[in-house]
């Protein structure tokens, strides 16, 4: 019988908190801050790997409802700050990276 370790890291599965420079207004309250959660792959359903990987507006409109924590509406994204979009976009694109490739990214020689 073959042994399988399954082991979770739920610390890269989460993003930091992102602070948003323009807030967005939902009602009474504004979301001053986000957090993405790595997606999986049938909540990419829908989405170009290319296209999100190259920070598509209506690619991030697709996937962000789906991943962000308080859950944006696409017509939330569709009037972000053009630099929230873009840092949340690089956040997102950082899941699409083997966790190998990411740590080798950030190691000092």
């Amino acid at each position: 019988m073959k042994n399988t370790t399954v082991t979770s890291n739920a610390a890269t599965a989460i993003s930091k908190p992102i602070m948003l420079d323009e807030p967005i207004k939902r009602g009474d309250t504004f979301i001053s801050e986000v957090t993405i959660r790595r997606p999986k792959a049938g909540e990419l359903r829908g989405v170009s790997l290319m296209e999100l990987g190259n920070l598509s507006v209506a690619a991030l409109q697709t996937i962000l409802p789906r991943i962000t924590q308080p859950t944006l509406t696409a017509h939330e994204v569709a009037g972000m700050d053009p630099a929230d979009l873009t840092e949340i976009g690089a956040e997102v694109a950082v899941f699409l990276v083997k966790k190998a490739d990411r740590l080798a990214a950030f190691r000092t020689e």
